[in-house]
C-alpha cells in the first residue's frame, strides 16, 4: 500500500480567527488576542509588565508574524509540505497555531509525538525523523501509527524490522559539500554514496518499505546551491533503487535549514528548479511527494523574549547589569549560535531621561562567570528593574534550556499577540 501524506493545505481555508481561537484555548484564555500594528507590540510588553504581581522574564508570541510566514512559505513553495521541526520550539499554542494552519510536524522523541498529539493532530501528519532512534521510542510510534522514520544505517535497519516493520522509511543521505551551513550535520547523519545500495538492498532484503529519500543541508543555510547538489544526490539515491527493482519510491524530504530572510526566496526557486530539473519523470502528486522540516523558518522571528533588570554595577564609563534569563535559559543560541537576536532597552522607570549610551555587558542571573548574554553592547543607562526586549527568540532557546542554578526555564510564561505589519 502506497504512502498517504498530507496534502498541502489552502490558507483561505483558515481565517486569523482560528489561529487565534487554537492558540487560546491551550493558554486557557477566556479572550482571543486582538489585533494590533506591529509596530505597537511595545504597549503590549509594557501592559504586561504593569499587570506583574514579580518582575520576571516572559515571552510573547505573535502569530500575525507566524500566519503570514505560512502564507509566504505557501506563496514560494506551493508544492512542498512542512513538517515543523518540534525541537525548535515545543510552545504548544504556537504548535497548535501551526497545527490549525495546516502544517504537519518533525518528531524525533516519544515527548514530542506526544505533544503534537496534544492537539489533536494526527499520526499520518508526523514524521519521525531522528535517523538513530531507542528501541522504546520506536515501539511507541509504532504503537500510535506514526508509521513514517528515517535511517542511515544497517543496525538501524535492523532495530526498525525488530520494532516497527510495517512502517515506510525514508533513507537519510550525507549532502555533498555542505560546509556553507553554519552548521554541518553530515560527520554524525546521512548515508554516503557507497553505502546507499547496501542499506536500500538490505532494507528491501528484509522486507521493509523504503519508500522515499531525505537529506538535511545543516542549520541556516548561506547559500541556495547547497539544495540543488542535495537534491541531485537524492535523484541518484532513486536510480540506484530503481537499478535494485525496488518499488518505486515516491517521496522526496529535504530537511530543512532555512531562514526566514531575503536568500529564502532564492533557496525556494533553487528548490523549485532542482526538483523540476531532477525529476522531471515524478511530476504529477502522485508520483512525487515533497515535504521538509523547516523549524528556525516559523520560529525565530515569531517570539520576543522580556527580561528585567535585576542588578547594576557601574565602572567608570562602563555599565553591567544582571538579568532574570542567562546562557542556561534561553540565551543558549546566542552563546553558541550566531544568532539573528536583536536587543533594545525598555526604561520603564525613566523613560524620558537622557539617552547618551554606554558600554555595557548584560549577564545572566546564574552564579556561573560564563553566564554572559551579550557583551559590549550600546546601551542607555538603565535602572533595577528597567527591561530589556530581545527580538527573534524563537528558535532553540526555550527548548534548549536548562534549569540550572534553580531558574527554570520552564517557568517563563508566554503571552500571544496577533499584529499585522499592515495596520
Amino acid at each position: 500500500m502506497a504512502l498517504i501524506l498530507p496534502s498541502i493545505p489552502s490558507l483561505s481555508t483558515f481565517s486569523s480567527l482560528q489561529v487565534k481561537l487554537a492558540a487560546s484555548r491551550v493558554k486557557g484564555d477566556q479572550h482571543v488576542p486582538a489585533d494590533i500594528p506591529r509596530h505597537q507590540l511595545t504597549t503590549l510588553i509594557r501592559s504586561i509588565i504593569n499587570k506583574q504581581d514579580e518582575h520576571g522574564p516572559f515571552y510573547i508570541v505573535d502569530l500575525g508574524v507566524l500566519v503570514s510566514l505560512m502564507e509566504k512559505w505557501s506563496h514560494c513553495l506551493p508544492n512542498i509540505q512542512p513538517f515543523f521541526a518540534v525541537k525548535c520550539n515545543h510552545e504548544p499554542a504556537f504548535i497548535a497555531a501551526l497545527a490549525t494552519l495546516g502544517a504537519s510536524f518533525d518528531c524525533a522523541s516519544k515527548a514530542e509525538i506526544e505533544a503534537v498529539f496534544a492537539h489533536g493532530v494526527s499520526p499520518t501528519r508526523i514524521v519521525y525523523a531522528n535517523p538513530c532512534k531507542g528501541e522504546y521510542h520506536l515501539r511507541y510510534a509504532a504503537g500510535v501509527g506514526v508509521d513514517l522514520v528515517t535511517f542511515d544505517s544497517m543496525d538501524e535497519v535492523d532495530k526498525i524490522k525488530r520494532c516497527h516493520p510495517k512502517c515506510s522509511l525514508l533513507l537519510r543521505i550525507a549532502v555533498p559539500n555542505d560546509k556553507s551551513s553554519w552548521r554541518s550535520f553530515g560527520a554524525k547523519f546521512g548515508a554516503l554514496p557507497e553505502e546507499v545500495a547496501p542499506l536500500l538492498r538490505h532494507a528491501h532484503k528484509l522486507g521493509l518499505r523504503v519508500v522515499g529519500i531525505s537529506f538535511h543541508v545543516g542549520s541556516k543555510a548561506s547559500e541556495s546551491q547547497v539544495y540543488r547538489r542535495a537534491i541531485a544526490a537524492a535523484r541518484a539515491a532513486f536510480d540506484v533503487a530503481d537499478e535494485l527493482k525496488m518499488p518505486k519510491m515516491h517521496v522526496l524530504d529535504i530537511g530543512g535549514g532555512f531562514k526566514a530572510n531575503q536568500l529564502f526566496d532564492e533557496i525556494a526557486e533553487t528548490i523549485n528548479v532542482a526538483i523540476k530539473d531532477y525529476f522531471s519523470d515524478h511530476q504529477s502528486d502522485s508520483d512525487l511527494t515533497v515535504m521538509a522540516e523547516p523549524g528556525r523558518f516559523f520560529a525565530e522571528t515569531a517570539f520576543t523574549m522580556v527580561a528585567n533588570v535585576m542588578g547594576k554595577r557601574v565602572r567608570g564609563e562602563k555599565r553591567e547589569y544582571w538579568i532574570s534569563d542567562g546562557i542556561y535559559g534561553s540565551f543558549n543560541l546566542p552563546a553558541y549560535d550566531k544568532s539573528s537576536m536583536q536587543i533594545s532597552p525598555l526604561q520603564i522607570l525613566s523613560p524620558h531621561q537622557n539617552q547618551l549610551t554606554y558600554s555595557s555587558t548584560v549577564f545572566g542571573p546564574t552564579c556561573d562567570s560564563l553566564d554572559t548574554v551579550v557583551a559590549d553592547c550600546k546601551l542607555p543607562e538603565l535602572k533595577l528593574n528597567d527591561y530589556l526586549v530581545f527580538h527573534n527568540m524563537g528558535a532553540y532557546t526555550t527548548s534548549a534550556g536548562t534549569n540550572f542554578n534553580g531558574f527554570c526555564i520552564s517557568a517563563i510564561p508566554t503571552y500571544l499577540a496577533f499584529t499585522s505589519a499592515n495596520n
